[in-house]
């Protein structure tokens, strides 16, 4: 027995203090544990502070110049998500200005448009959105839509009342059917409640995966991991978890804050219980860092574990299905979007903080949880044979 193994400290104790001087000698790990999950926990928030986007650049072409068509223009540029930043002259001016990305989107009105109308030619009404750029886009198109309906039915009770109706009896003519329309989980339509809460979970992973992996393959690439296993006697087990602790509980307290983050400070809808939700963020965390350790299991190479953890991550903002339904998806791609953890949380989220179910009908989201924690175990062995023996292979 050398001297070094004579003075070398053992135990899960030990290891995690090693772990923990690691972590504060590194001013990297600090940036990807603290630095940037605060930096997006404030800049998304603040970035959908609003809700929605408002005063979009637009502007409106006026061929017809009456009085119709100015009351029109004052109608559109009263409306909260229109901001009339231009009116040019013609259709090619208006479709330059698109093009050169100043407006996103003109609406259109052709030469005599009242005199049409009001003799029943039914004349058209153009608008044009860039959906290149697809919410502000989406939402010109809606904007532009509401104003060509309401100048047609303004226009219709103008001429029943011409012709000796009471607004009254004109009105129910015009729109049958009162339309009462009630947005569950998101009443107030605000982008940073459905964004926010699946963003943010996702640069998580991304970053707990990426920490893992890297703290473990360093002590390969370093040729360190046989001192790490020395001082926990043999035992991968005690090596390993016993190593990444300290990171854990750092991770618990992001994961902690982001929920009163984002549920206390910022009010996001929660109707559910906290103590579910909490206890899902952190079961989260230990699933994301599972993960993490299963792909290093397969692939105990810094380079291509770190790779594979970041193409996984940066798909998980698609795959999934934040952005579109997995009901939608084609069922090859449909499996990819239960891969990763982050789904599980999202859908957690839905139910108890959107909706307020019981947990009896989230419990298989928890088990999926469980079930991540426990996959590196079947991988275990081979984290081992490259620890005992290793071989940086840059």
């Amino acid at each position: 027995m050398n001297k070094e193994s004579a003075t070398l400290k053992t135990g899960a104790g030990a290891i995690m203090v090693r772990s923990l001087v690691q972590i504060v000698r590194r001013p990297l790990l600090w940036i990807a544990m603290i630095g940037l999950p605060l930096f997006m926990f404030l800049f998304v928030t603040s970035m959908f502070e609003k809700g929605l986007p408002t005063r979009i650049p637009a502007a409106i072409v006026d061929r017809d110049g009456t009085s119709l068509s100015r009351q029109i223009t004052q109608t559109l540029g009263g409306m909260q998500m229109v901001d009339l930043k231009e009116t040019p002259q013609s259709y090619t001016e208006a479709r330059h200005a698109m093009q050169e990305g100043r407006i996103y989107g003109f609406f259109l009105i052709p030469e005599n448009f009242e005199a049409d109308l009001l003799s029943g030619r039914s004349p058209e009404i153009s608008f044009y959105t860039n959906m290149v750029y697809f919410v502000p886009g989406s939402l010109l198109f809606k904007t532009f839509k509401a104003t060509a309906v309401y100048t047609k039915a303004g226009v219709a009770v103008s001429v029943a009342q011409s012709a000796g109706q009471d607004p009254e009896t004109a009105a129910p003519l015009l729109q049958p059917i009162n339309i009462a329309a009630r947005p569950i989980g998101n009443p107030q339509l605000n982008y940073g409640i459905y964004l926010a809460n699946s963003f943010i979970p996702a640069v998580l992973q991304l970053m707990i995966m990426l920490v893992t992996v890297f703290s473990l393959g360093q002590e390969i690439k370093r040729h360190t991991s046989t001192r790490l296993l020395r001082m926990a006697r043999g035992s991968i087990f005690r090596a390993v978890y016993s190593k990444l602790l300290p990171q854990t509980v750092i991770w618990w307290v992001m994961a902690i804050f982001m929920v009163s983050w984002l549920y206390k400070y910022n009010h996001f809808t929660m109707q559910g219980s906290w103590g579910w939700m909490i206890l899902s963020e952190l079961l989260f965390v230990m699933a994301a860092q599972s993960f993490a350790l299963f792909v290093f299991g397969l692939l105990p190479n810094l380079r291509l574990s770190l790779s594979v953890c970041a193409l996984t991550g940066i798909l998980s903002f698609s795959i999934a299905a934040f952005s579109f339904p997995e009901e939608s998806m084609y069922p090859a791609m449909n499996i990819f979007s239960w891969l990763m953890p982050v789904r599980y949380n999202f859908l957690i989220y839905a139910d108890q903080a959107l909706n307020g179910r019981d947990i009896f009908y989230s419990r298989i989201w928890y088990v999926a949880y469980i079930a991540y924690i426990i996959l590196p175990v079947t991988v275990m062995w081979r984290i081992k044979r490259f620890m005992a023996k290793p071989i940086y292979a840059p």
